[in-house]
């Protein structure tokens, strides 16, 4: 067992609720789901979710909206013109190159406006049930601290990730990684002294100990 696999051996003990937190029914909503997730809590993106997924069914729903309406569908998620306008490309690329279909593969899903591999890898994983791991902000800052990845470049961060994981494991590795930043591995304040797999921290190990400690 490497190092990568003790961790999330631990971290399944310490996590076992963690799962995708995007509320969604289909592939097409958690595309959508996805995209609205951009700088926006899940928490949110899911209320604002609830009275959007009746409104708007199909990508042609999205696509013969007044962009302004869709704008104000989704303003609490913010950046609401930016994201209102990758929806519908997005939607108008489903229709006119996959028969209004959500594609079932990262080479596809990365060439609708607004998907990127980690979105595409989300949408892969939880939608279709297929391995992928997405590399979101939280993955990418605990699997730098931990040592199991040393870039800040998320596409490579996920191929260093993939060869120290085993493929059946990729989803939930993203959900257990996920949920150790939010919970534990924090950005500004991490819980250093309430992580179960510090031991095997390199940051940790490092002095973050005692830098955070002359901090408080």
């Amino acid at each position: 067992m490497n190092k990568a696999e003790q961790i999330l051996e631990i971290l399944e003990t310490e996590h076992p609720d963690a799962r995708l937190t995007l509320d969604h029914s289909n592939p097409l909503e958690l595309l959508i789901a996805t995209i609205l997730a951009a700088q926006c809590t899940d928490e949110r993106v899911n209320q604002v979710t609830q009275r959007l997924f009746k409104k708007y069914l199909t990508p042609e729903d999205y696509v013969r909206v007044d962009i302004r309406e869709l704008e104000e569908d989704i303003h609490p998620t913010g950046f609401y013109k930016n994201k209102a306008k990758s929806i519908a490309n997005c939607c108008k690329k489903l229709l006119e190159d996959f028969g209004g279909e959500v594609p079932g593969t990262v080479e596809e899903l990365v060439t609708l406006p607004g998907v990127g591999r980690k979105t595409a890898n989300i949408v892969l994983g939880n939608a279709f049930g297929r391995q992928a791991l997405a590399v979101d902000t939280h993955v990418n800052r605990v699997a730098n601290r931990l040592g199991l990845a040393h870039s800040q470049d998320p596409d490579e961060v996920e191929r260093q990730l993939c060869r120290q994981i085993p493929s059946e494991k990729w989803v939930q590795a993203t959900h257990l990684l996920v949920f150790h930043g939010r919970r534990i591995c924090q950005a500004k304040r991490p819980l250093c002294e309430r992580c179960k797999v510090r031991d095997l921290c390199d940051w940790y190990r490092a002095g973050a100990r005692g830098r955070f400690a002359s901090d408080s």
